[in-house]
């Protein structure tokens, strides 16, 4: 606690001392210029999203841009991921940023003028694709900040590594992608990364507003298949048949008494969810067998452990007892470790947060049970991931449609607060390292 305190106190000190040189106020000046293009740039987004894996034409247009800032570019980096180089005029430590480019496998129903229209295919089948969780925002924020540093490289002590992240949501089936795959083909050597930073557009707080949390604040997540095999029959004659359905039935409601029987939720919450369930195509036909997806949110290994061996006691044994019998896969597709914000990191980087938003805009929220692979990065080296408001000011947030909805909506006065506070976590985390 001492030492939290002193560090705070010393950065206290170098901000104030850093203001002087006028950093700050360049930023906010250089942002503001800016604004307008961020804003276009996260429309055109927008209106051409693309999935995981495939984020060809996104990584294209951000490689563009970087390289006409001078920067050293590297592409094709986990698919289509786009790593930018920019190196200070002066030694110092070298800070990773990053966004994420991929959209989500959903219909957009906004009247706006650059809305999605897009479609493609998605697990063989045609679907709808939208930017339903503000990556579109995320990348332009990042293509801003990279502009306003790069304008500042004199006075820029280190290195900072710009890393446009493909496939956030998970890869496609069969594939490797998003920030694992990132690490494993060497994103956070050459330069080796010392600290990472990331913000998330919110639809449910406030444009000009920001909030964070010390230490775990998006949950793990684990997805599971569970395949129920029975035996078919016409549907007259159930007598004949083991029923997969009823099976899979009594499976999902007994799964629900994991987090209310199984989890002491008064440390930690947990999320069990059922997600899709197919089996079948006539009335009168008992099928063969049922699949079911769905996944797991946790804050500890120790009740991610305790969930996936609950998980699959309840459908093997469910199963077993009706002469049925279960198959469980998990992780199926997609597995991320909690999002834990270094304690240290994220108390010293407070005042540079408060500083971009105002102190009463910057709000210490509660842990969520989204997920986020950003924790991949945080694992490697100290990370703070914090969330930026996107919702107009006054307006019920109940009203507002959620992340990963056909309404979810982002407004354009979002972006100039996420290039500002990045932009001063960059610069003010190389002020407090050691001369």
């Amino acid at each position: 606690m001492k030492k939290t305190i002193v560090l705070l106190l010393l950065l206290s000190i170098q901000l104030t001392t850093a203001q002087k040189n006028n950093y700050s106020d360049l930023i906010v000046k250089k942002a503001t210029v800016i604004e307008q293009k961020v804003i276009a740039w996260r429309h055109d987004f927008h209106q051409n999203p693309e999935l995981g894996n495939r984020e060809t034409r996104t990584a294209a247009i951000v490689a563009k841009h970087l390289q006409s800032l001078g920067m050293e570019v590297k592409t094709g980096v986990a698919y289509t991921g786009v790593v930018g180089i920019l190196k200070g005029d002066k030694p110092g430590p070298v800070v990773a940023l990053r966004a994420d480019m991929d959209a989500l496998p959903v219909e957009e129903v906004n009247d706006l003028p650059f809305a999605s229209k897009v479609k493609t295919m998605y697990n063989g089948k045609e679907t709808s694709v939208m930017h339903a969780c503000g990556h579109d925002g995320h990348t332009a924020i990042l293509m801003g900040v990279a502009e306003v540093l790069a304008s500042m490289k004199k006075e820029l002590k280190g290195t900072v590594k710009f890393i446009f992240q493909p496939a956030e949501e998970g890869a496609p089936k069969g594939e490797e992608g998003g920030a694992a795959l990132m690490i494993k083909e060497g994103v956070m050597e050459n330069p080796k990364v010392d600290v990472i930073f990331g913000l998330h557009l919110n639809s449910q707080l406030e444009v000009n507003k920001l909030s964070y949390r010390p230490a775990g604040t998006f949950a793990g997540i684990e997805d599971f298949k569970i395949t129920v095999k029975g035996k078919p029959s016409h549907g007259s004659q159930p007598w004949n048949s083991v029923d997969p359905i009823v099976v899979a039935a009594q499976i999902i409601n007994s799964l629900q008494t994991i987090v209310s029987r199984n989890v002491k939720l008064t440390d930690n919450a947990a999320v069990v969810t059922v997600g899709a369930i197919n089996g079948g195509n006539r009335s009168n036909i008992i099928p063969k067998e049922v699949e079911m997806i769905g996944d797991i949110r946790t804050f500890t290994d120790e009740d991610e452990a305790l969930i996936v061996n609950r998980i699959k006691q309840i459908a093997e044994k469910t199963a077993e007892a009706a002469g049925a019998t279960a198959v469980v896969e998990m992780p199926y597709q997609t597995h991320y470790p909690v999002t834990f914000n270094n304690i240290e990191l994220t108390n010293t980087m407070l005042p540079s947060l408060q500083k971009s938003a105002g102190a009463e805009n910057v709000l210490l929220v509660p842990a969520i049970t989204g997920s986020e692979d950003f924790s991949f990065f945080a694992q490697k080296v100290p990370g703070l991931y914090f969330r930026l408001g996107g919702t107009a000011k006054g307006k019920d947030i109940k009203t507002v449609g959620p992340h990963h909805t056909p309404e979810f909506i982002i407004e354009d006065d979002s972006f100039k607060l996420g290039v500002i506070s990045l932009s001063n976590l960059v610069f003010d985390y190389i002020a407090l390292q050691k001369k």
